[in-house]
């Protein structure tokens, strides 16, 4: 059997652009893919924390280091600066490897920085 777990998410990012006219996707920092183990064009889930909204997109690489959370097309509808979000991507595993997955949580600084988990605040609104 094989079962769909989350690969990875990167945490309470912060939205810093909503690009209406771009066609499709959401742009994110290339650190943070890296770190989070998503590659182009991978689908990912993103979730509001501040609206509750929920939508499924594919990711697109941004300029290294710049904290981009950009997102684009008709989901700017749903999304806006300054909202916080999940960002998760999934994959299928079988079996053993399925038990013993663990999945890389990416925690981020208000300027969408990768963080030590230990340095991360304590998240009281979730």
């Amino acid at each position: 059997m094989k079962r769909v777990l989350l690969k990875s998410k990167i945490h309470r990012a912060t939205v810093t652009e909503a690009n209406l006219e771009y066609n499709g996707s959401v742009t994110i920092d290339q650190n943070l893919m890296e770190a989070a183990d998503i590659v182009e064009y991978e689908q990912v889930q993103i979730y509001n924390i501040t609206s509750g909204t929920r939508l499924t997109t594919y990711a697109i690489t941004g300029e290294a280091g710049s904290g981009v959370i950009c997102i684009n097309g008709a989901a700017a509808h749903l999304m806006k600066p300054f909202d916080l979000v999940i960002i998760a991507s999934y994959a299928e595993y079988k079996g053993k490897k399925a038990r013993r997955h663990q999945p890389k949580v990416v925690l981020v600084d208000s300027l969408n920085h990768a963080v030590p988990a230990e340095s991360s605040v304590a998240f009281e609104t979730e």
